[in-house]
């Protein structure tokens, strides 16, 4: 331990020993920035807590999960607040089920934890656009995470409503929360507004208090702490097992001289990115790791205690204009508690360690919920893309001489598809190119399947029809980017597309809503089915289709927990009972099972539902032929699949979804090119001037930024039907990985001066 550990270690105790003896306690939260301390009721606090988001937790559950982290010895739950599940449309609210927000405060305090809040607007959290509702997209040239106004505007109407919501439940009021986050890793996102957090500061106080320990969170590094905090905002760090805790801290008091240490995001794992290797990390490193964070006095919350689960669509993605790697719907995060809740080693090991520092709570763990395989089902082709049509799409297409983005149309997830007729005869291969394919589109001509486009990989295939051919392309959203500079993430197709370089154009455009494939409206398709080769091909791909079948019996004392096992099939939806599991995708890997929440079975009949979108084990040439399904009592969430290099280049495409913890802070790029952001900065000028004031031992100390013209504006995509001209990245990330260098040179040169400053 190094001398300014020490000499924190040897406040706090002087703080405990000599300043509160007597003191009588009051229901508060604040910081003593004299003893470098949180204070509790009048008395020293030092919280150990976990990450659970409830949006990723069946709300029948969350009482279970609570109680099994408050067992583990922590002290606080840290939660997000994911805008777009409570704003699913502009001015429509959900605060029930699963988005019951209030509840799962109540039942945290009830289970004996604190909150730590992390209110957004913008959350990250590996969730579809970072929280953020896509209904913002509408307009394509708001400025996303910024002072323009249009966005407050947003942003004011959204927490005029969550934070009434929240105000009970702080601590001075009787409630569990303690802290609340203001915005999130602000530092890595390449605007660098100050005028914005202050104007989220000034938003929260208003409506919470002046009172409250409002944070910020962001990487350890120079650049980052400078963009993403203010003052009046308490400056916290996130990393993860690793280098030298102590240094990490050390910049963190760069900007918090005094005050306490706080990892905000200690990664307990990390996440998962379909197509690329399981991420896992042993419980001896996670925990050595966590005790020299907690030797030095530091708090700290492990990030995820519980992953959970992406049901629906709610996925999000990482990426950029070059690269686009989404995360699949398992958010398992190898945490203590797995994916479905159930303590692993990990778990009893940081318990172990949590009982070196304080008293664990008297009584057992709470179990696992029981497992049950409930073995196979069979499952039958009910009805093709074609043949569900107008029950998953009852309204009447929408008429574009181009195509226009699924947020157009006033689509969040899922499905659209995308029509249009032939002008001539293309006997010979022809190139069909869309450059703006977001993400993934089903090409069938007079609907047979001829292959499918992918984002940035792929947007070209050759294809042959003739004059009248009705070309069908169903385009699937994989999940908005969620963090960097590029979460303005319009999906559907939003360039031009050109077959043998002539654009086509007269569209019909049908939204999908998948959740009205259910059995008693679909069995009122029309009984006929194809019957040749040509309607249902036989090759690598099939029509997209609707399949069904029956759970077999469960056990006698009612639902129990499951996964669904797919093997054989190649990518969909599921659903059971109607509540949408998430997405499959075995051919990919590394998932390979759904978590399937006992909560969401009956006792009796459970019907499930597959959107398969490309091959089924079933026989093609039998359009009534049945495959199977297993449910097991087991997860499959590291399937084998190809060694994926650091960085891997495909068709010029970065891959960066391998990289790790902060090599992706480090590669947020810009998203537009340099003479395009100057362009959008005359129509719109961020401030960047604003600074932040720090006091070190009550002397104003400005902080020195980057030259403002270095600012750069969030991506703005440009949905003008020319030539699908899409903008490059390249620039930006020389610059930034320039700007990661000096940073880390920074760094060390400062070594001295902090060591000089403690002496």
């Amino acid at each position: 331990m190094g001398r300014t550990n020490l000499i924190v270690s040897l406040s706090v105790l002087s703080f405990v020993f000599l300043n509160f003896k007597g003191m009588s306690a009051t229901r508060s939260f604040t910081i003593d920035y004299d003893h470098n301390t949180f204070v509790k009721d009048g008395q020293p606090f030092r919280y150990i807590s976990g990450s659970l988001h409830y949006a990723r937790v069946h709300h029948l559950y969350w009482k279970d999960r609570l109680a099994k982290m408050y067992m583990a010895g922590l002290d606080a739950v840290q939660t997000y607040v994911p805008w777009n599940l409570h704003e699913p449309k502009h001015s429509t609210y959900n605060f029930e089920g699963t988005a019951d927000l209030e509840t799962f405060l109540r039942m945290a305090q009830e289970a004996g934890l604190l909150v730590i809040l992390r209110a957004g607007p913008y959350i990250c959290g590996e969730w579809d656009m970072g929280g953020l509702p896509s209904w913002l997209l509408k307009n394509p040239n708001i400025r996303l995470r910024t002072s323009d106004p249009e966005y407050l505007m947003y942003v004011d109407s959204w927490m005029g409503v969550l934070l009434p919501k929240v105000k009970p439940f702080l601590y001075a009021n009787g409630g569990p929360i303690i802290t609340v986050q203001i915005e999130n890793e602000y530092g890595s996102y390449p605007a660098c507004d100050h005028k914005y957090i202050r104007h989220l500061l000034k938003l929260f106080k208003s409506h919470l208090g002046e009172d409250v320990v409002y944070f910020s969170t962001d990487g350890p590094s120079k650049g980052m702490l400078e963009c993403g905090t203010l003052q009046g905002i308490y400056t916290t760090v996130d990393f993860g097992p690793g280098g030298n805790a102590s240094r990490y801290f050390e910049v963190q008091q760069l900007f918090e001289p005094q005050g306490p240490l706080v990892n905000s995001e200690y990664y307990t794992g990390w996440l998962d990115h379909w197509g690329q290797r399981h991420q896992s990390k042993a419980p001896t490193e996670i925990v050595n790791y966590l005790d020299d964070i907690l030797q030095l006095g530091a708090n700290v919350n492990m990030y995820m205690f519980e992953g959970g689960t992406n049901f629906a669509f709610w996925n999000g993605a990482n990426g950029n204009e070059l690269a686009y790697s989404p995360q699949p719907t398992s958010y398992d995060y190898d945490a203590p508690l797995t994916e479905a809740g159930d303590p692993n080693e990990k778990y009893l090991a940081i318990r172990t360690l949590i009982g070196k520092y304080k008293k664990l709570p008297p009584g057992n763990i709470p179990p696992a919920t029981p497992k049950y395989a409930y073995g196979k089902t069979e499952m039958s082709r009910i009805a093709t893309l074609y043949e569900a049509l107008s029950t998953i799409s009852p309204s009447d297409p929408i008429s574009s001489d181009y195509p226009i983005s699924m947020e157009d149309i006033q689509q969040d997830f899922g499905f659209v598809l995308y029509r249009t007729q032939l002008q001539a005869n293309y006997t010979l291969p022809t190139a069909l190119t869309i450059t703006g394919i977001r993400d993934r589109g089903y090409v069938l001509v007079d609907k047979n399947p001829i292959g499918i486009l992918k984002r940035n990989t792929q947007v070209t295939l050759n294809m042959t029809g003739y004059i009248n051919s009705t070309l069908d392309i169903l385009v699937e959203n994989m999940g908005r980017l969620n963090y960097g500079c590029c979460i303005n993430d319009s999906k559907g197709i939003i360039s031009n597309v050109t077959l043998g370089g002539v654009v086509l154009k007269s569209w019909q455009i049908y939204s999908l809503d998948l959740s009205k494939a259910q059995p008693s409206s679909l069995k009122l398709v029309p009984e006929t089915r194809p019957t040749s080769l040509e309607d249902l091909p036989s090759g690598p791909l099939q029509i997209p289709s609707f399949f069904i079948g029956t759970l077999p019996s469960g056990p006698a004392g009612g639902p129990q927990d499951t996964f669904l096992k797919l093997t054989g099939w190649s990518k969909g939806q599921a659903f059971i009972n109607g509540f949408n599991l998430g997405r499959y995708w075995p051919a990919e890997g590394p998932q390979m099972t759904l978590y399937v929440p006992a909560v969401v079975l009956n006792a009796t009949t459970n019907t499930l539902i597959l959107f398969e979108t490309e091959h089924s084990p079933c026989k093609a040439s039998n359009p009534f032929s049945v495959c199977v399904v297993e449910f097991v009592d087991k997860p499959i969430l590291n399937s084998t699949i190809p060694p994926v290099e650091e960085t891997e280049e495909v068709d010029g495409s970065l891959d960066l979804g391998v990289l790790e913890e902060y090599e992706w802070e480090n590669m947020a790029v810009l998203a537009s090119s340099s003479a395009e952001r100057d362009t959008d900065y005359q129509e719109y000028e961020v401030d960047r001037m604003d600074e932040p004031l720090y006091v070190v031992d009550g002397i104003p100390d400005p902080v020195e930024r980057p030259d403002s013209s270095a600012a750069a504006a969030p991506d703005v995509e440009d949905n003008a039907k020319s030539d699908g001209k899409e903008d490059s990245c390249w620039l930006d990330v020389v610059k930034t990985a320039a700007r990661f260098v000096a940073e880390v040179l920074c760094f060390f040169t400062s070594i001295p001066v902090l060591v000089w400053g403690y002496l």
